[in-house]
């Protein structure tokens, strides 16, 4: 990525530590740029003090987690134990991010060209959560064409007392204060409760999952990620053997899909949530669900990825099928 930037006259900075690097974003989506950040889980654990500060402060940003197995430094293969810290916020305080997690290298494109999107839009840090799999897996991919600088969102909240590049006339922005820190409590209460206002227009409106064969099926798997794209070989086998099984996909991680799951508990056909972590979306389903379906768990944790064998025997067994 270091090289492509530079070939487009962009900036890379390899930061020294990973607290530098989301107090970098911070200052340049602060002076008006778009602005990102990688990193691994435990890297994705120093940045959370920033990310904190970005949500309270309304900074729009970007960072990418491609998690590996944990907890502690753990080991580098794949693994989707980050889920809770990335769908509840990670950091101190009340604060939510958008939560969006890719199946493939097409998406890991597509979304990050909608996270900056969505962060710009709602002012607040947007998460993608992939893992250690889709980080090292070679695909063909298309990207989505450059959105032209005229069609990205002004920034007029911005810090001042700069030339305005945008403008590209000369002109000043004003000055402007930029912090996360209000001393009075009522006011930082109006603020956020402000702030969980605007969170419930994107759970109204950026809501994404893909939903496969849900209808008339014996059983629905839940997966996102590597678990969703093992969960669809386990699906074929077993429609080999005539068990109807449905894949439903989040795809926003936060907002999750609820609605739409609980649409589909209502037929009372069970649930199967398929994670690389010992369960931790599963308790997402099972809000969705509202006990209107019984859900049931398979996960294999700490790197260890499960296989469409293992996710095939546990539907033969939740269904019966011997």
């Amino acid at each position: 990525m270091a090289k492509h930037m530079l070939e487009r006259g962009r900036i890379f900075i390899q930061a020294e530590s990973e607290i530098a690097a989301i107090v970098m974003v911070f200052g340049a989506s602060c002076a008006g740029v778009r602005a990102m950040t990688s990193s691994s889980s435990p890297g994705v654990s120093l940045k959370q003090e920033g990310i904190s500060y970005a949500a309270g402060a309304d900074i729009p940003c970007v960072i990418v987690n491609i998690s590996r197995g944990g907890p502690g430094l753990g080991n580098i293969a794949p693994a989707q134990g980050d889920y809770f810290q990335a769908t509840r916020g990670g950091g101190h305080g009340d604060y939510r991010c958008i939560v969006l997690a890719p199946q493939s290298v097409q998406e890991c494109a597509d979304l990050t060209y909608l996270a900056f999107d969505l962060a710009d839009q709602y002012r607040m840090p947007v998460i993608i959560l992939a893992d250690g799999m889709i980080g090292q897996m070679i695909e063909g991919v298309i990207l989505p064409p450059e959105k032209p600088v005229q069609d990205i969102p002004k920034r007029n909240w911005t810090v001042g007392h700069m030339a305005d590049s945008a403008a590209g006339d000369g002109t000043v922005r004003d000055s402007r204060h930029i912090s996360s820190i209000y001393l009075d409590p009522p006011h930082l209460e109006r603020l956020t409760a402000a702030r969980f206002e605007r969170y419930e227009v994107v759970k109204k409106n950026e809501m994404r999952f893909e939903s496969l064969d849900t209808d008339n099926a014996d059983i629905v798997l839940v997966a996102y990620g590597t678990s969703a794209r093992v969960s669809l070989g386990a699906k074929k086998l077993a429609e080999k053997e005539g068990i109807k099984v449905g894949l439903f996909r989040p795809i926003t991680l936060w907002p999750f899909p609820c609605e739409a799951l609980g649409k589909i508990a209502e037929s009372g056909r069970p649930f199967l949530a398929v994670e690389m972590s010992f369960g931790q979306m599963v308790e997402d389903l099972q809000l969705a669900v509202l006990s209107k379906a019984p859900v049931h768990f398979f996960g294999r944790s700490c790197g260890v990825i499960p296989t469409e064998e293992e996710v095939f025997a546990k539907i033969k067994q939740i269904v019966g099928r011997s």
